[in-house]
């Protein structure tokens, strides 16, 4: 049986050329970057190396790259780190109902402490608009932290319009990119951004290894504590081989951005017109014109979303109800409540499906067949 996999938008498979320069630097450089000696002096110069190319993937300095252990830190970082920087001219935050968890959790654990958060819901189509931003901003707002892309219906949001917003306001602009980062270009001066975290395992990298860009003069305050790595935002000595890895999956995916682009819109148009073609029932969820084309959330009427998974993966087909942090969970998508309410039959039928270098076109028609064969038989 042939295992097709669709869920990159949970993680991705590690590319070859990732795997490779791992495990030269595994085999050959074991120094601590931090130490004045040659063995250190050599993991500092691939430590650097790593660092200047996934700055230049964003537009950014080198000096404005943190390495973190994943998204998750990175966004613990920005909030937690710019909450207790600038508690002192205010403790409002403005995010949104459709954040990943890791923000989400991260601002109600700060509610706890005395902030106020201002949760704002999307549209239908799970977008954010700026007039809603614009409404929650008040003079003591020192956070906007706002998604790029999300996770699960892949929903693009007015970054830059956003960043414009806030120019002439003290609030610091944060967006999640975990899943926008090597599916859409991004040059943070541009845009407007001050911080911005990304993780290496959306991009056929390595787990456990991510960044936080923190625009030069945004203060932040660490969350961790030790060593002066990171210019003393991040204590701990660096993950270097993961770095590193992480510096060569850019590359690969920013060489070819455009191509896998066009890649990944074409075999989303080809699972629409594959299920479309056997004649079932089925709901879009969010946009085709303003999303990541990687993602494409479906309801399917009369279905349930857990025995959909189930028979699934009994013919090799791996999908997802929703974030990866959720995957395996019963609960709603608490995006898909956001977007149609706690009532909506979607909250219980939507599936995630999720494209990746790796797939093709043979696959998509193969994966869509079989899908429309399952969801007949709930439909009939």
């Amino acid at each position: 049986m042939e295992r097709i996999y669709l869920d990159h938008a949970a993680t991705t498979p590690l590319h070859p050329l990732v795997l490779n320069k791992m495990t030269e630097v595994l085999n050959t450089t074991f120094g601590n970057p931090s130490s004045i000696h040659s063995f250190g002096r050599e993991s500092r110069k691939q430590l650097d190396d790593a660092r200047l190319i996934l700055a230049k993937s964003i537009g950014a300095n080198p000096s404005e790259i943190v390495f973190t252990s994943g998204g998750t830190e990175a966004d613990n970082l920005a909030i937690l780190g710019t909450a207790k920087a600038k508690k002192a001219f205010g403790k409002h935050i403005i995010t949104t109902k459709i954040e990943h968890h890791a923000v989400l959790h991260t601002c109600q654990s700060l509610e706890k402490e005395g902030f106020e958060v201002t949760y704002l819901s999307p549209n239908a189509q799970g977008e954010i608009l700026l007039d809603a931003v614009k409404a929650a901003l008040r003079p003591d707002t020192i956070l906007v932290t706002i998604m790029y892309g999300n996770n699960e219906v892949g929903s693009l949001q007015p970054i830059q319009e956003i960043a414009s917003l806030l120019k002439s306001h003290q609030a610091i602009f944060h967006t999640d990119a975990v899943q926008a980062y090597g599916v859409k270009s991004i040059d943070v001066m541009e845009l407007g951004i001050d911080l911005l975290s990304v993780t290496a395992h959306k991009i056929n990298g390595p787990k456990g290894i991510g960044f936080l860009y923190i625009k030069a003069d945004t203060g932040i305050a660490p969350i961790l504590y030790g060593g002066e790595q990171e210019r003393k935002r991040r204590a701990g000595t660096e993950n270097l081989p993961a770095i590193v890895g992480f510096a060569k999956a850019a590359q690969v995916s920013m060489d070819g951005l455009e191509k896998k682009v066009a890649f990944f819109s074409h075999l989303r148009e080809t699972l629409i017109q594959t299920l479309e073609s056997e004649k079932i029932e089925w709901n879009l969820n969010g946009s085709l014109d303003n999303s990541l084309p990687h993602i494409l959330n479906i309801s399917f009427p009369k279905t349930d979303v857990e025995s959909m998974l189930v028979n699934l993966d009994l013919i090799g087909i791996a999908a997802s109800s929703g974030s990866a942090c959720t995957a395996g969970s019963v609960e709603p998508s608490h995006v898909l409540v956001a977007m149609f309410g706690e009532a909506s039959d979607r909250i219980r039928n939507s599936i995630r499906f999720s494209f990746g270098i790796d797939n093709t076109e043979e696959q998509i028609v193969k994966a869509g067949k079989e899908i429309a064969k399952i969801v007949r038989r709930f439909q009939n």
